[in-house]
């Protein structure tokens, strides 16, 4: 009778040892699956997470902080709608070097660590910002460029591997020879929010 007293007391206490051991490897697990984590990869969580209405916070590197709706997600920028923006700026592309700081609620926050199941990878996940830019210049936008600098109205002309050439006019002006103040070219590693023009 005491042995079987015995038995069951050590083989609870086995039970016990594996549960906190379980617990503990869960607790690595997760502690390891958070230090991989990048700024983009719980942007994306939390996009994914947003309610109708709900917007993210972002205070830029220029001291600026936009709330902004995620639209869709580069290797390094993020395309979004501008929250309460004029109507000639309603979208913009965010690099994601821009980004000083992501302002989260509690709930937020609890989203943006979320595990989610990696989607097949889209075309646009491997774009770079260079590439996202090249499209504006293309289709000749008329955009607003914040830098670390100031802010800059005109038309990307050009961009090249590590800068964008900009033709610096009024905000108000169409991109024409005789509106054309200026060109700065303006390193990528500069660039904090490029808002979009919409007409």
């Amino acid at each position: 009778m005491r042995w079987d007293h015995l038995f069951d007391d050590l083989a609870s206490q086995f039970d016990a040892g594996l549960d906190e051991e379980r617990r503990r490897a869960e607790l690595e697990e997760e502690r390891l699956r958070v230090a991989r984590l990048t700024v983009r990869d719980r942007l994306v969580a939390l996009a994914a997470a947003l309610r109708p209405g709900e917007r993210i916070g972002l205070q830029l590197h220029d001291g600026e902080r936009v709330d902004i709706v995620p639209v869709e997600f580069g290797a390094d920028w993020i395309g979004a709608d501008l929250a309460g923006a004029a109507h000639r700026y309603g979208a913009c592309i965010v690099p994601l070097a821009g980004v000083g700081a992501l302002l989260l609620d509690r709930e937020q926050t609890a989203a943006s660590l979320a595990v989610r199941s990696e989607r097949p990878s889209s075309l646009s996940a491997r774009l770079g910002l260079a590439i996202a830019l090249r499209d504006l210049a293309r289709r000749r936008v008329a955009c607003e460029l914040s830098t670390r600098l100031g802010v800059v109205h005109g038309t990307i002309d050009r961009v090249g591997r590590d800068h964008v050439d900009v033709a610096v006019h009024s905000s108000d002006a169409v991109r024409r020879e005789s509106q054309v103040a200026l060109t700065r070219i303006i390193p990528l590693d500069d660039l904090v929010l490029v808002r979009i023009g919409t007409d």
